[in-house]
Parts: C-alpha cells; sequence; structure tokens
C-alpha cells in the first residue's frame, strides 16, 4: 500500500482552475481500483490519496500523471507501507 502525497507549489486559485482535470484523474484510478480514499490536507496545502499497486515505481509513474505535479502545480511524495490491522468497522468511519 502507499500514501501519495501532493504539496502545493501553487495559488488555490491556481489549483482551483485544474481541479476537474485532477478529479478526472482521481476517478480513472479509483474506477482501476488502485486508489482507495482521499482528501485535502487540513490547512489546505495539498491531498493524500491512499493507494494499492504492484511497487513504488508503478504508483510513482501514476502519481506523476496527476494534472496538478504534471503541470507543476504541486510536488508528490510516495510513501509505501505494509497495511499489518486495520479497524473492523473502516467503511463506517470515513466521512465525506
Amino acid at each position: 500500500m502507499f500514501v501519495i502525497e501532493l504539496i502545493y507549489k501553487a495559488s488555490l486559485a491556481e489549483i482551483d482552475r485544474q481541479m476537474p482535470a485532477h478529479m478526472k484523474f482521481l476517478k480513472k484510478y479509483y474506477a482501476s481500483g488502485q486508489f482507495l480514499v482521499s482528501g485535502r490536507k487540513i490547512p489546505r496545502d495539498g491531498g493524500i490519496i491512499v493507494a494499492m499497486g504492484d511497487n513504488r515505481e508503478e504508483i510513482e509513474a501514476i502519481a506523476h500523471e496527476d494534472p496538478f505535479y504534471a503541470r507543476g502545480l504541486a510536488e508528490v511524495r510516495v510513501i509505501q507501507f505494509r497495511a499489518s490491522q486495520r479497524a473492523e468497522d473502516l467503511p463506517a468511519r470515513i466521512v465525506e
């Protein structure tokens, strides 16, 4: 499993202008089953995506497709981890 951290380098106004392209990117990888959960950081200086993949290189390549990264609006950091425990009621805890 992986955590993809986006760190904004551009103004929120520019981020918001590019949000439709970012949402299209997210939907593509939710549909493929690779993205599990995502959202804005608080304070709003970037975002987080929890993802699954075969290896770090695959996830880094996917992260670099994000329009925020590809258009120079954000930096990306990929953190790999081995999920060893989870809450039994995890789906119920996620609030949109």
